[in-house]
C-alpha cells in the first residue's frame, strides 16, 4: 500500500510539473549548446517537464562535435530529451553549419517558433522558453519580424504586450526587473514612437505582470525621462515638460495605490538598482520594476549588471515566455565555450511563473 502510494505521490508530482517547449533557437548559433549544458542540469529534468523544439538529428551532431571539446561543462544526451521533431528539407539541413547563420538557419528557427506557439495556443505546453535568433537571417529567410517578441504576440493575437528583463542578484537575492517602452527601432525614432497612449499601455501590462506572475500588489515603479537629466526644465529638450510630466501626474492621480517616480533623469536611475544588485546599499530603496523608454536607456545597464543571468520575458502573451538574455554569438558556436547561466535562469523563471498563474488560477 505504501509503494501505490509512493508511486502516485511520484506520478502526481510528474504530471503537475510545468510543461516548457524549449525552442532550439538559431541552430548555427549557441542556442543548441546553451540548451544541451542547461538540460544537463539534474534539476531542470527533475522539477520541469521540458521538450526541446527542433531537430534530434541536428541537435546530435552538436552534441557529438562539443563532445570532442576539451574542458567542456557537462552536456545532456540528446537521446535522453523529450524531442518534437520539427520536419526540414534534408538539403536544408546539411547547409546548417555552426557559426555560420543564413537564410537556411533562419528559417529552421523561425519554423521552431511557429510549431512551439501553435502547441502552446492547443494547450500542449503552458509556456515557452525560447533560444536566440539572428533577425538577419529571418530577414534573410523572407520573414521581416523585429524578434521573437512580435511574432509571439501576432500569433497569439495581441496587441499589448512588452519586453520585461528580469535577474536575479547572486550578491544579494534582490530581483532586477526592467521594462521597455519602445524596443527594436532605430534612435531616430524614439521621440515620435512614445507618447503618452503608448507609456500608459505599458504600465498597464507592467503592473499587471507584477501583480500576476509576482505577487506584489500596490508596487513601486520607477520611471525614466527621455533627455539628460530629464530635460533640465525644457533646457535640454522639451518631452517631459509638454508630456511626460502631465502623463505621470494623470497616472498617480488615477493609481493612488502605486508609487510612480520620476521622472528619474536616465544617468541617475541605476544607482539604486546598482547598490541593490551588488549589496552596497538597502534594497529597500530599489523599486519593484524600472520602466525604461528606449532600447538601450534600459538594456544598457541591465546588461552591465546581469549580462550572465537576466531573462527576457514577453508580457502581455496568453502563456509564459522567457528567453536568456543574449544572441547568437556566432562567433564562439561550436567552440564549446557558451555560457548556459542565462539559460538555466530563463528555464527556472519560465517554471515559476507558470507555478504562480496555475497557482492563482486554483485560488479563483
Amino acid at each position: 500500500m505504501y509503494q501505490n502510494n509512493q508511486g502516485n505521490l511520484v506520478n502526481f508530482c510528474k504530471e503537475n510539473r510545468p510543461r516548457l517547449a524549449m525552442t532550439l533557437g538559431d541552430p548555427a548559433g549557441i542556442g543548441p549548446e546553451v540548451i544541451l549544458k542547461a538540460l544537463a542540469d539534474p534539476e531542470n529534468s527533475q522539477k520541469y517537464d521540458v521538450t526541446v523544439v527542433g531537430n534530434r538529428d541536428l541537435l546530435a551532431q552538436i552534441y557529438r562535435k562539443l563532445n570532442s571539446t576539451e574542458n567542456l561543462a557537462p552536456l545532456v544526451n540528446p537521446e535522453e530529451l523529450s524531442v518534437s521533431d520539427v520536419l526540414l528539407d534534408g538539403e536544408i539541413k546539411g547547409e546548417i553549419i555552426p557559426g555560420k547563420g543564413n537564410a537556411v538557419s533562419g528559417a529552421a528557427s523561425f519554423a521552431y517558433m511557429e510549431y512551439a506557439i501553435a502547441q502552446t495556443l492547443a494547450g500542449k505546453f503552458d509556456g515557452i522558453v525560447t533560444g536566440p535568433i539572428a533577425k538577419s537571417a529571418w530577414k534573410a529567410a523572407g520573414y521581416n519580424y523585429p524578434g521573437q517578441t512580435e511574432l509571439l504576440a501576432q500569433k497569439s493575437g495581441v496587441d499589448r504586450f512588452g519586453m520585461l528583463f528580469v535577474a536575479r542578484s547572486p550578491h544579494t537575492g534582490w530581483i532586477l526587473r526592467a521594462i521597455l517602452a519602445t524596443t527594436h527601432i532605430p534612435l531616430s525614432q524614439v521621440a515620435e514612437t512614445l507618447t503618452p497612449q503608448l507609456l500608459t499601455q505599458k504600465l498597464d501590462l507592467l503592473v499587471e505582470c507584477l501583480e500576476k506572475d509576482f505577487g506584489i500588489e500596490n508596487g513601486r515603479i520607477a520611471i525614466a525621462g527621455l533627455n539628460p537629466h530629464s530635460g533640465e526644465q525644457g533646457q535640454l529638450g522639451h518631452e517631459e515638460q509638454d508630456w511626460l510630466i502631465p502623463w505621470l501626474e494623470q497616472e498617480r492621480q488615477k493609481r493612488p495605490q502605486l508609487q510612480l517616480d520620476g521622472p528619474i533623469p536616465p544617468d541617475t536611475m541605476w544607482v539604486k538598482p546598482g547598490q541593490a544588485w551588488y549589496g552596497n546599499s538597502s534594497v529597500q530603496n530599489s523599486a519593484d520594476a524600472y520602466l525604461a523608454l528606449y532600447h538601450d536607456q534600459g538594456l544598457i545597464p541591465v546588461k552591465l549588471m546581469a549580462f550572465d543571468r537576466a531573462v527576457n520575458t514577453s508580457i502581455g502573451l496568453p502563456f509564459v515566455r522567457t528567453s536568456p538574455d543574449h544572441g547568437t554569438a556566432f562567433d564562439i558556436a561550436g567552440k564549446g565555450i557558451a555560457d548556459a547561466t542565462s539559460m538555466k535562469a530563463a528555464i527556472h523563471l519560465a517554471a515559476e511563473l507558470v507555478s504562480q498563474r496555475l497557482a492563482k488560477k486554483n485560488e479563483e
